[in-house]
């Protein structure tokens, strides 16, 4: 039985169903799933355990996945799927870092040819973080009769658009997003170390809210400031914040693997005007980009909405401003599939979200609000209530 039923167990045969579905549209007899996020949502898994080899195995005809992972995580897919005994395979340790010529995808390999699938087409997540080389060249070796294709984003397509229990979750996410920005924006001073802010977020990230408490986020919270806020992805370090400091907060709450980002920006004492004009403009694109979603629309549209607008300003932005996400594991919460920005043809459904994040990052000066959305039937409503604007301390 279960710990939690985070889902009933007709979500998730919906969910094996429609993959079996994108199976046989693509003539595939299998597909080995390595993403953490793509195992969790095809069986509820759920342990801190992607840092050895795993993987989830489907096929068109078999009714329920196939789990295999290390032996002493057999207990936690117990614990946290509705997968049968049959369904759980679990290879031993010697397979883990081994210096005797054993490999985790051998054990895989050897589920296959139980499978009956060793002779046919196998889809693989060649582009998943935790898929390595040395796992597509054994099971190269150990399946020679197999046909291997690039499978990395079915699931994900599969995963694009949210039950009404998920977008429940994200909702839930927001709450903790919201209440970790804050906190994180009531610490921020001079002379604070940097370090305390974070740790702020994070206290703030896992007590949650009265009514639940949250989970890890798949990245940390990102907190550039000073002269490094045109880079986006720098975390805290023990420098103490100074006057004249701005400072970039990304962060995310996490519920049950669930997320809703939201980046602000704050500034140590008066904001130069530039810095203020440019959060104003950013605010402004933002609000049109929203302003265009809706079924129907592609995502180079909603770009095209936020590009026009900041150009009446003389502002550019080559970089994409969003891009689809929602359940997730280290080292992302992005789903790898549909991204807002020109080219991008796929056209919004209801119930896909996304986290717009049309950060603006110069030499000269950084600058982030986002919203994490989801789209509607009319248009797009947005997770987090927090005010979009430039804060100040």
């Amino acid at each position: 039985m279960p710990r939690e039923h985070i889902f009933d167990e007709a979500e998730y045969e919906r969910r094996v169903e429609r993959t079996k579905e994108r199976l046989r549209e693509e003539d595939l007899d299998a597909i080995v799933v390595a993403d953490p996020a793509n195992m969790n949502y095809l069986t509820g898994y759920d342990g801190w355990s992607f840092y050895v080899h795993q993987a989830v195995v489907v096929t068109p005809d078999r009714d329920e996945p196939v789990w295999i992972g290390r032996d002493m995580d057999g207990g936690g897919a117990r614990a946290t799927t509705h997968l049968g005994d049959d369904s759980i395979r679990a290879y031993s340790d010697d397979h883990v870092h081994s210096p005797h010529d054993l490999h985790p995808m051998d054990y895989v390999a050897g589920v296959l040819e139980e499978l009956e699938v060793a002779d046919g087409r196998i889809g693989l997540e060649m582009d998943a973080a935790y898929f390595t080389a040395k796992s597509y060249t054994r099971l190269q070796e150990n399946l020679p009769e197999a046909e291997f294709e690039d499978a990395t984003l079915l699931v994900g397509w599969v995963r694009i658009k949210k039950s009404e229990q998920e977008l429940e979750y994200m909702r839930e996410a927001a709450r903790i997003s919201e209440n970790a920005m804050r906190a994180g924006l009531d610490v921020i001073e001079e002379g604070v170390p940097e370090y305390e802010a974070a740790a702020a977020i994070y206290e703030q990230l896992i007590t949650g809210t009265e009514e639940y408490g949250g989970d890890y986020p798949s990245i940390v919270p990102l907190m550039p400031s000073g002269d490094h806020t045109g880079t986006p992805h720098l975390t805290w370090t023990d420098r103490e914040f100074e006057d004249g400091d701005p400072v970039i907060i990304e962060l995310s709450g996490c519920r049950h693997r669930y997320h809703s980002p939201l980046a602000r920006t704050t500034f140590v004492g008066d904001p130069p005007t530039e810095l203020q004009e440019t959060a104003d403009i950013v605010v402004e694109g933002i609000e049109a980009a929203l302003d265009t979603v809706e079924p129907g629309v592609t995502c180079e549209a909603v770009e095209k909405a936020w590009r026009e607008t900041i150009a009446q300003y003389g502002l550019e932005k080559e970089d994409r401003i969003g891009y689809s996400m929602g359940l997730g594991y280290p080292p992302d919460w992005g789903e790898h599939t549909a991204s807002i920005r020109p080219g991008d043809e796929t056209v919004l459904e209801e119930d896909m979200t996304f986290h717009m994040i049309p950060g603006i990052w110069t030499d000269e000066i950084g600058m982030e609000i986002s919203e994490t959305f989801r789209v509607t039937s009319t248009g797009a409503e947005t997770l987090a209530d927090f005010p979009r604007e430039l804060f100040t301390t």
